[in-house]
């Protein structure tokens, strides 16, 4: 007897399977995602003896002498750990217009140009789409194929066909696989999609980049599942009411995951910016109150970024907090310290802070420099000029040392300041650098005392 097919209903936000139609998701909880998908019968009992591969000592694997491909673009290299590893798979997601597809033409280019053959297909585009936007970003050369397709048997045999050198899919959530019912972008399609590729890039050894819609919550749309199956996960941030991009690794199976790629938008595309630490003090106010600079490390780079704070009077019962770029929750703490150790009445009024530039810290050895700006805004006194902060303060009001120091003061002392507030116990760990003031504190009061005596 011919066995039917079996309907289910699967949530498109998280996946869960349930036998009949549900207003809400009990797995999730969101409303109306369930949607009606079919699940064809598998062929064959299976209860066969399958055939497995003889594993092998793995100091007996063989590696190519050329491990990774350098695309050209340092930046997009530095933060997939050197460059393009054969055989991966990249899922690259990020907000509507923020440039991911503007990114990756632009690095096949470079690609094509260095007599690679490398293939940009589109679900979302025609080929005369793909054309004027390359003419407009002047990323046309020989080696760049193109294609408007979204069945993925298509695409595949067009990869075993041509054999490039990389493979770009834009984007995941549109292409088609004939051996899923459902329509393009639900979870079955992606789900098999994504594994479809993946079996690809590891057989023939090809490196494939995928572009992933996201979420109005800012995650990527489809089954999480899909971020395990995929080698590195890479997010373009940014607003699109700045200029400035950050590409920025959360899983990278050949890399770091904090290293960052920064770029400027431009009429004509993407550029990168060599030197971010500039271009984030570029428009920094002198003398200003509430503003101070600080380095964060983000991977092995160090960057010098301005913390902005404006402390005022709330004309409500409960005040604002408003905070950008930075640990809601660690600026809280902050806040009670400040209460606490340095008699500073800042808790009932209107507290904003904001990182310049559009950039995200999350490390501890900012404390020192959140700090310094929330009192700086209160007193309404500029911090001197030429002086920079590092510290993680303690919830007793302690400073506290902290990781690659000396790369930090190294970075201090190329952008032209002289003066450097550190943590003590990290100061006797360094040896002594010229041009730079380095000055030792163990507690908050002794930097309030140098700032605003």
């Amino acid at each position: 007897m011919k066995k039917t097919p079996k309907v289910i209903y699967c949530c498109q936000a998280c996946g869960h399977q349930a036998p009949k139609w549900m207003g809400r998701c009990p797995d999730c909880g969101k409303w109306d995602t369930l949607a009606a998908e079919t699940l064809m019968p598998a062929i064959g009992s299976g209860r066969g003896l399958a055939g497995f591969t003889e594993p092998v000592p793995i100091d007996s694997v063989p590696l190519d002498g050329e491990v990774r491909i350098c695309t050209g673009v340092t930046e997009f290299d530095r933060v997939l750990g050197g460059g393009i590893v054969p055989g991966s798979l990249v899922l690259i997601g990020g907000d509507p217009g923020i440039g991911k597809s503007t990114l990756l033409l632009q690095v096949l280019s470079k690609l094509g140009a260095n007599d690679r053959k490398v293939l940009y297909i589109s679900g979302e585009e025609s080929l005369r789409q793909l054309k004027m936007r390359s003419q407009r970003l002047s990323a046309v050369s020989p080696g760049l194929y193109v294609a408007s397709e979204v069945d993925l048997d298509a695409i595949l045999a067009m990869v075993a066909a041509h054999k490039p050198d990389a493979l770009v899919i834009d984007s995941i959530q549109t292409m088609y696989s004939r051996d899923v019912v459902s329509g393009p972008g639900s979870i079955s399609q992606v789900r098999e999609s994504t594994m479809k590729l993946m079996v690809m890039a590891k057989q023939s050894g090809t490196p494939a980049f995928l572009i992933g819609h996201v979420t109005k919550e800012g995650a990527i749309a489809g089954p999480r599942l899909m971020e395990h199956m995929v080698d590195t996960v890479l997010y373009f941030e940014g607003d699109q009411n700045h200029v400035f991009r950050i590409l920025r690794a959360v899983k990278n199976r050949f890399g770091s995951t904090n290293e960052i790629g920064v770029f400027e938008m431009k009429e004509n595309g993407l550029t990168e910016v060599t030197n971010p630490s500039a271009v984030f003090l570029s428009e920094r106010a002198r003398n200003a109150p509430g503003s101070v600079v600080t380095a964060c490390m983000e991977g092995t780079r160090p960057i010098l970024v301005e913390l902005q704070a404006l402390i005022s009077g709330s004309g409500f019962s409960t005040p604002r907090r408003t905070v950008l770029g930075l640990d809601y929750n660690r600026v809280s703490l902050l806040v009670a310290v400040m209460e606490k150790k340095l008699g500073l009445n800042i808790a009932g009024l209107d507290i904003f802070m904001n990182v310049a530039g559009g950039v995200r810290v999350s490390e501890p050895a900012v404390d020192l420099g959140i700090v310094s700006a929330m009192a700086s805004s209160f007193l309404d006194r500029p911090v001197p000029d030429g002086l920079l902060l590092l510290g993680e303060v303690g919830l007793t009001g302690e400073v506290r040392g902290i990781s690659h120091l000396e790369t930090r003061i190294a970075e201090v002392r190329k952008m032209g300041f002289t003066r450097c507030i550190v943590p003590k116990n990290s100061l006797k760990q360094l040896a002594k650098i010229k041009d730079v003031d380095l000055i030792g504190i163990r507690r908050l009061p002794e930097v309030m005392e140098i700032l605003f005596r």
